[in-house]
């Protein structure tokens, strides 16, 4: 589960391109109005404007990109307005799937130049920008659409720095224009089907969860195409988790964070660094100029989380080690516990005793609906098991209805911020630190977790 983009990027650009946007962000226009009836300040439970056509432009036709294209281009009521890339190549290569799926108008295209995506969200036919770019890239890319009067889609992690994540927040507020991180994984027939079993009680008081990203990643950081340009130099600056947010959305839905609940505080600790510079020893050769990196990222980073309804969260990286991949995916209560790869479950009571279960036998009641009537097309599409198709599905069906999206800002932030927040307790030998309260508040008040 990870982005992807081929932008050629080195490394001098990697460190300094985001900074450079920032500036040119924050000299576009505001544009915006508030939406018709939506309160002033928070953006919680704002709903988007009804509209019959949704339209989108894209930033980013890499890989990743062009798989949410992909799914869009499959959505009814979908218009895509205009694609952006800094590769020439990719943004005609966007055009012809626009094409090729029937499209009437062929989409505007803007590539070549580093700043090029300021023209793409100063147009007046974009409702939503997507943004599917290297990470340096996702905070000025998301402040500039929302800044010109666009609702920003943006790639995970959101943001890397707690300042990024509060401007996230600001922004959005500022401009009443809603800034959504593309996380699929709560989007995944599992993790949909288990939220609709912790909301009917079945797993009775949350006191627990357990979460991860853990996918060898080695062969591709070490690269010299695609992501390899860009995601390794974050492991030669930061020790901490790099990539919290797959494993940690769906378990933060479970527990209803900044809808009742929210992260309070966390500890951090990495183990040493050693799994990618052996395998680049081993595969690279001795002229190799990445042989001469050193690298600062510990293979595998374990952080704790305490809730403020004193819930507590494990959340793990590691992506440089030879294991099968895992979310884990782990929810547990007074009641029952779920765990993933493989699903099981274990519900007090059950007829097998204490012992793991499959989850068989509550698909027919807790099965999401939109997997239920749309699942057969997700699969069919492919993207990580379809639930790229229902992420994106869900949000053209939030946006043409009039109904409030699934996430949030607030959820952009606070599942963002554990990376920032774990290198901060890593440099201080993992001592706590505290997350900060993106709601101001708000998240006292519960409401609904995913429509």
């Amino acid at each position: 589960m990870h982005e992807s983009d081929d932008h050629l990027v080195s490394r001098r650009d990697f460190l300094g391109a985001g900074a450079t946007a920032a500036v040119g962000a924050s000299l576009l226009p505001g544009t915006a109005t508030a939406l018709e009836g939506a309160p002033a300040g928070r953006m919680i439970g704002v709903p988007f404007a009804r509209r019959d056509v949704v339209q989108i432009g894209l930033i980013g036709v890499g890989g990743r990109g062009r798989s949410l294209l992909r799914d869009l281009l499959a959505i009814d009521g979908v218009q895509v307005t205009a694609l952006c890339d800094l590769v020439p190549a990719h943004a005609a290569r966007g055009a012809a799937m626009v094409t090729e799926a029937g499209q009437a108008s062929p989409p505007a295209i803007f590539d070549g130049s580093d700043s090029i995506w300021e023209h793409l969200v100063a147009r007046e036919d974009i409702d939503i920008v997507y943004i599917a770019t290297p990470w340096n890239w996702h905070v000025p890319m998301a402040v500039g659409a929302m800044r010109q009067g666009k609702h920003a889609a943006v790639e995970v992690p959101a943001a890397t720095t707690l300042d990024d994540c509060w401007t996230l927040v600001n922004v959005s507020e500022k401009t009443r224009r809603h800034c959504i991180m593309l996380e699929n994984c709560c989007y995944g027939y599992n993790e949909m089907l288990v939220l609709n079993l912790v909301k009917a009680g079945k797993l009775g008081r949350l006191t627990h969860g357990e979460c991860a990203y853990i996918h060898d990643l080695r062969e591709l950081l070490l690269s010299d195409e695609g992501e390899g340009l860009w995601r390794r130099y974050p492991h030669l600056q930061l020790d901490g988790n790099l990539y919290p947010t797959h494993g940690l959305g769906p378990v933060a839905n479970y527990m209803g964070i900044n809808r009742g609940d929210r992260f309070d505080y966390l500890v951090s600790m990495s183990s040493l660094e050693a799994g990618l510079t052996e395998y680049r020893d081993e595969h690279l050769a001795s002229s190799d100029p990445k042989r001469q990196e050193r690298y600062r990222t510990g293979d595998m980073n374990t952080s704790l989380i305490k809730t403020a309804l004193g819930r507590s969260v494990v959340l793990q990286h590691d992506v440089v080690s030879p294991r099968p991949y895992t979310r884990i995916n782990l929810i547990s209560g007074t009641q029952g516990t779920f765990a993933d790869y493989p699903a099981r479950i274990m519900i007090e009571g059950q007829p097998e005793g204490e012992k793991w279960t499959g989850l068989d036998g509550y698909k027919e009641e807790f099965e999401s609906p939109l997997w239920a009537r749309m699942g057969e097309l997700a699969r069919k599409l492919g993207g990580h098991g379809g639930m790229d198709f229902i992420m994106n599905y869900r949000m053209i069906h939030c946006l043409r209805e009039g109904l409030v999206p699934d996430m949030d800002v607030y959820d952009a932030a606070a599942w963002s911020a554990p990376g920032p927040l774990s290198v901060a307790s890593v440099q201080k030998g993992s001592k706590p630190v505290d997350v900060p309260d993106f709601t101001r508040g708000a998240w006292r008040t519960p409401r609904a977790v995913m429509g």
